[in-house]
């Protein structure tokens, strides 16, 4: 017997149970325990003890995005999930891969590579891992686990879609300790949906995600991307619309926008067969008009937003001011800093033009000018404002966009389509992170009509509110 009963009885279920260290706090909130289980049944015992001693379980993959969502509201055991790291099964004529949760999505690309293989995800890399580094950028480690209980996207989402989307199966670990699985292996079926859907974007309240199975895609032979520079807001949301509405079948459409009266930039992906690609690309430039280039790299600032550092786009890493630094359109301005506010706007894509307008107003009237970029075309777009921002003027503009969101102000419905009975629910405005100032004036989540419904599915999963309490809409 240990010092410690609590922590014996977690090392029965988990050998790789030991006390917390500094480095194992969430979002500021330190632990008492971390664990790392190596096999499911582990992950099951320690599930099962730390819910004997009642104790607040937050889940963690590589820890890339531990600051989103709000702190937990206690955290007791931080189980690492980077042990559970196996590829369980390929099955490559069928195009399905089973992993356990911790498998990077780095060694998961290299080894479908092989086989011609991809999982079509690509959440952007961190700004730790973008200081300095040459594009394409390396990943920052996330793991499949931690993508999937964020919901992580990045541009290639307009073709391939988000993760729930590409998840075909899943099994997780109750807050009892219970396992249970949905799905299968074969794309077809459909059978346990709802579970990895309920799952993902849970953020860690609804229990563990130790494996999952995904439906997978061809990798492609070569991509070109196709940038042009608008001048105007309006300007680039025509160039967006043409390329969305077109046959050239893009695999994303992203813009960037480093401050508000600068220009927009829009890049294009378009993926496939060289001789194919090439020729796309082509079309793709006479329809962008002058000034369109095409090259077969991304541009420096390509899947910035999502990667919730609040770091702007071509002009470079934020200053103190959240303003771009001084660097070219195509590389970093310098070291990475502390990461600012970053806003994550949901709308229908043909609304770009009053949700760019809209997030004007409320920065202006907030005495911000936040860097914006994302998939246009997917219709989610975020604005970013730097470390220095002041957090009132910060919680000002979110309350700002917000109130226009909710007064129907980015409804792009024609004239003649039928009012609805309440307010639209076109738009949302998600704070994906913030520096601790501004999170303690902000309502992250922001109003959630489904929050009802949503807190009903927590209290049958996990009753006793112990996974990751806190740190998801409303509380949850």
């Amino acid at each position: 017997m240990g010092a410690d009963p609590v922590l014996d009885a977690l090392a029965a279920g988990c050998p790789a149970a030991r006390p917390a260290q500094p480095g194992d706090a969430v979002a500021g909130v330190t632990p008492r325990f971390a664990a790392a289980p190596a096999t499911v049944a582990q992950a099951s015992g320690l599930l099962r003890a730390a819910a004997v001693h009642d104790l607040a379980v937050v889940p963690r993959g590589a820890g890339s995005k531990l600051d989103w969502g709000a702190p937990p509201r206690r955290c007791d055991l931080v189980v690492d999930t980077a042990a559970l790291d196996q590829v369980l099964e390929h099955a490559a004529g069928d195009l399905v891969v089973r992993v356990q949760a911790g498998v990077s999505l780095d060694r998961l690309a290299e080894m479908l590579a092989g086989a011609g293989q991809q999982l079509a995800l690509d959440p952007p890399p961190s700004l730790a891992s973008r200081a300095g580094a040459e594009p394409p950028f390396a990943r920052p480690g996330g793991t499949v686990g931690g993508t999937l209980a964020t919901g992580a996207a990045g541009p290639r989402r307009l073709r391939y879609g988000t993760p729930r989307d590409l998840l075909i199966g899943i099994t997780v670990v109750r807050a009892d300790g219970v396992v249970a699985s949905s799905g299968g292996k074969v794309v077809k079926n459909v059978a346990g949906y709802d579970l990895g859907k309920l799952f993902t974007g849970s953020f860690g309240t609804l229990g563990l995600i130790v494996e999952a199975v995904f439906r997978l895609h061809p990798l492609p032979a070569s991509a070109a991307y196709v940038t042009v520079d608008c001048d105007t807001p309006e300007e680039a949301c025509r160039a967006v619309a043409a390329v969305a509405g077109g046959e050239l079948a893009p695999s994303a459409v992203e813009i960037d926008r480093p401050a508000r009266d600068g220009p927009v930039r829009v890049t294009v992906l378009v993926e496939g067969g060289p001789d194919g690609t090439a020729e796309r690309a082509g079309l793709l430039c006479a329809l962008l008009g002058a000034g369109a280039s095409a090259r077969p790299s991304p541009p420096a600032w390509w899947g910035w937003p999502a990667a919730g550092n609040g770091q702007p786009g071509p002009g470079g890493l934020p200053g103190a001011d959240g303003q771009p630094g001084a660097d070219g359109p195509d590389g970093p301005a310098g070291p990475a800093g502390p990461a600012g506010t970053l806003v994550r706007v949901g709308f229908w894509a043909a609304g770009l033009p009053r949700v760019l307008g809209v997030i004007d107003d409320a920065a202006r009237a907030a005495g911000l000018d936040p860097a914006i970029g994302g998939s246009a075309a997917a219709g989610v777009i975020y604005a970013a404002t730097g470390p220095g921002a002041d957090p009132a003027a910060v919680a000002a503009f979110v309350s700002g966009l917000r109130a226009a969101l909710a007064r129907g102000e980015a409804d792009a419905r024609p004239a003649s389509a039928q009012a609805p009975d309440g307010p639209p629910v076109l738009a949302s405005a998600v704070v994906v992170h913030a520096p601790p100032p501004a999170r303690e004036l902000l309502d992250l989540w922001g109003p959630v009509p489904s929050l009802p419904l949503m807190r009903a599915v927590k209290d049958q999963f996990d009753p006793g509110h112990r996974m990751a309490p806190g740190r998801f809409a409303g509380g949850i």
